[in-house]
């Protein structure tokens, strides 16, 4: 198949998986109108000149598409299947290295990157720092996936995961539901050992051990004071 035909193909598909993903899209005319597609569509001359050695020019094109698609950004070394679908096209980024499938939907504010240049300086010449999507993966609004992990073939990663290990075919990664606190009804926290009342906030952290904000602290530390505790 010669270049243009072949351009063109691809153009009408991305068009047909805009309309067949996006309820609030009707026609492939509206379609084109979806934030994502100039990210997408300057990333494949992007990446060929990438794979030629014009690393500059490949990184000028990726960061036009960047401003184009208000915040899509797919680095020119990032390896892309057909029929990408981002949702919203906000604040999405991936990587050099990546792999992305066929048929994969990211949802806005999704990162598909590195774990940090912390980890990534230790690694040997030519290892792997970004993760492999398979194909007809789906990851949810605000989720990451960072390292050089494989997420398998129809797997569904939820909004807010955050996923550093690979993640076997077929699989559902959900994010930990917030919790509801009706109005009225009082907190208790566990300081010390002991149970203890109190009008508080608490950020969870990975294991799941409540940070106890000062509110906390400085309740408990008068009722020791007072001889209560």
């Amino acid at each position: 198949m010669t270049f243009l035909p072949r351009c063109l193909r691809l153009l009408r598909e991305d068009l047909q998986v805009v309309a067949d993903r996006d309820p609030a899209v009707r026609t492939r005319g509206e379609a084109l109108l979806a934030p994502f597609l100039p990210a997408l569509w300057l990333h494949r001359p992007a990446g060929a000149l990438h794979a030629r050695g014009h690393r500059v020019t490949a990184r000028v094109l990726s960061l036009a598409g960047r401003f184009l698609s208000g915040g899509v950004d797919i680095h020119p070394g990032a390896r892309v299947g057909r029929r990408l679908f981002i949702d919203h096209g906000a604040a999405v980024v991936i990587g050099e290295d990546a792999v992305i499938g066929d048929d994969v939907t990211l949802y806005h504010q999704v990162t598909i990157g590195a774990i940090g240049w912390w980890r990534d300086r230790h690694r040997l010449p030519g290892e792997r720092r970004h993760p492999t999507l398979g194909d007809r993966v789906v990851v949810g609004a605000g989720a990451s996936v960072l390292g050089p992990v494989r997420i398998g073939d129809d797997s569904l990663v939820g909004a807010h995961a955050l996923v550093t290990a690979d993640v076997p075919a077929g699989s559902r990664v959900w994010a930990p539901k917030s919790e509801v606190h009706p109005k009225g009804k009082p907190t208790v926290a566990l300081v010390a050992g002991t149970e203890t009342t109190a009008d508080m906030t608490a950020d969870m952290t990975a294991d799941g051990t409540a940070n106890v904000t000062a509110n906390v602290t400085a309740n408990v530390t008068a009722k020791r004071k007072r001889g209560g505790l």
